[in-house]
């Protein structure tokens, strides 16, 4: 297996496209995993509300989403081995965008 090394902070933001080329949301949050003392990236966080939770604004987030008419839906958990990382500058999925689980606030810290 090839070994890649990535800084976190330059995916921090960028757009994750869907394999039809069309773009789901933001890469916001990247979740780890602690393995026999070695960490790797368990999964990804994108959307509007990966966005709150990287910023531990949920509860507060939440209510201004619900305010403003926001879907329950709105951003995707992405595992590792979904996302495309060879082209850091546009990261893309290796699936369809139905195979990703849905990011939703009653899953969420509140």
């Amino acid at each position: 297996m090839t070994k890649q090394q990535i800084h976190a902070e330059r995916l921090l933001g960028k757009k994750v496209f869907a394999m039809n080329g069309h773009s789901i949301g933001r890469l916001e949050e990247i979740r780890t995993a602690k393995d026999r003392g070695h960490y790797f990236v368990s999964e990804f966080l994108v959307g509007n509300y990966a966005v709150l939770e990287r910023f531990s604004a949920w509860s507060i987030g939440r209510a201004l989403l619900r305010i403003l008419g926001a879907k329950r839906e709105e951003g995707y958990r992405i595992r590792w081995d979904q996302l495309d990382l060879s082209d850091p500058g546009r990261p893309r999925l290796l699936c369809d965008v139905d195979e990703l689980l849905p990011l939703k606030w009653e899953q969420l810290p509140s």
